[in-house]
């Protein structure tokens, strides 16, 4: 049967007549949503910040976890440890500086990597590709692959469970905006792919439901001479993104959707300029997204809304609570603003609750639930 929200625009008492931009004298707007900024959506304007609570009692809590301290150096990414996970996805992070002497076939679902640091080559059924800090690698679920670094990489692995990676609609933008299908790169059948092929024993190690069986051919199984058609790897770097902004309003997450899963969207912040209309909000605007756990993975940059962040660091906002700048940066972004903001983030937001397992509890910071507070606004 057909359905539709109830819709009814409605105000009441003092608010701004926009979101985001031109609030009624000394108050914080806090942003109500729901289906991760596409549906519903209340602003209200409040006294005080959102997030100004001076304690916090119970599991449900803001986390930041320093993935860095995570023993993560592993020769198998099937190895590495898994950090938070839900039926739909499995967030794990590796870093390895040798050639993977044998290939891997995630059959569970589409993996993504992102290249947080290093450089080397992918080789996948398909063919050679290169890799660099910044990449987006796609790899379709059944595609067996390895990797041969040449500088010491980490990776930040994504897998859609029982899924695919999908691009966003981008509607009445056109289909070139955010970035060009056209700088998708795929794997190519180079030299370099041709060179690997040899007569030796390899071995694929295949994941299905979460367990490994290993298949041992006298031969490279990356013997591929051809292919056509359009279930492939792909690469694309958040350097080919040209994010959407306005000068006169701050734009929701959702409008750097760089993949769409099932359960789940992968967002890209890049380096863009601030809002610069004396009315506008020019940080994050408070909201509590109720339909979805926020992920944020902290990549390079200023990241100007947080304090005491650094790469490679990961944030957790579970639904149930608002959440937003910290003081200190809402106080420079209504005194001394920023021209431009300076950071490269990957955002994972996820329609199922996360799970944390026990290698990313031992590195949060407990201390990150406080750091709202006001100076003085102590327990």
């Amino acid at each position: 049967m057909s359905r539709k929200w109830i819709s009814f625009p409605l105000r009441e008492g003092e608010h701004s007549r926009q979101a985001h931009c031109d609030f009624p004298a000394d108050t914080y707007e806090r942003e109500m949503g729901r289906e991760g900024f596409f549906g519903p959506v209340t602003h209200l304007h409040h006294k005080h910040p959102p997030t100004g609570w001076v304690d916090w009692q119970g599991p449900l809590r803001p986390h930041a976890f320093n993935f860095n301290q995570i023993p993560s150096e592993h020769a198998c990414p099937f190895e590495a440890p898994l950090t938070l996970h839900n039926a739909d996805i499995r967030l794990r992070v590796w870093k390895t500086a040798s050639a993977m002497g044998h290939l891997v076939r995630n059959s569970d679902g589409d993996e993504l990597l992102f290249v947080h640091d290093g450089a080397g080559h992918f080789y996948c059924d398909f063919g050679h590709l290169e890799y660099r800090d910044g990449d987006y690698l796609v790899i379709p679920r059944g595609t067996a692959w390895r990797i041969e670094p040449t500088a010491p990489s980490h990776f930040l692995l994504v897998e859609n469970t029982d899924g695919a990676y999908q691009l966003p609609d981008k509607g009445l933008l056109g289909g070139q905006a955010i970035f060009d299908p056209a700088v998708l790169d795929h794997p190519h059948i180079d030299d370099a792919f041709k060179a690997q092929q040899d007569e030796n024993t390899w071995q694929i190690r295949i994941k299905r439901r979460n367990q490994i069986s290993t298949v041992t051919y006298p031969y490279n199984p990356l013997d591929a001479v051809g292919w056509h058609g359009d279930n492939t790897v792909v690469r694309v770097n958040w350097r080919d993104i040209r994010p959407l902004m306005s000068h006169r309003y701050h734009l929701p997450p959702s409008v750097h959707t760089t993949f769409v899963a099932k359960g789940f969207v992968v967002c890209t912040f890049t380096p863009r300029p601030v809002e610069s209309d004396p009315g506008a909000l020019k940080v994050p605007f408070f909201h509590n997204n109720d339909d979805y756990d926020e992920v944020l993975f902290y990549h390079r940059g200023n990241f100007f809304s947080r304090d005491n962040i650094e790469a490679g660091m990961v944030t957790l906002h579970p639904c149930g609570f608002p959440h937003g700048p910290h003081p200190k940066a809402l106080k420079k972004a209504q005194t001394d603003p920023a021209t431009f903001a300076e950071e490269v983030a990957v955002m994972i937001d996820t329609r199922r609750a996360l799970e944390v397992t026990e290698a990313a509890a031992a590195v949060d910071v407990a201390e990150y639930v406080n750091s709202w507070r006001a100076p003085g606004k102590e327990s």
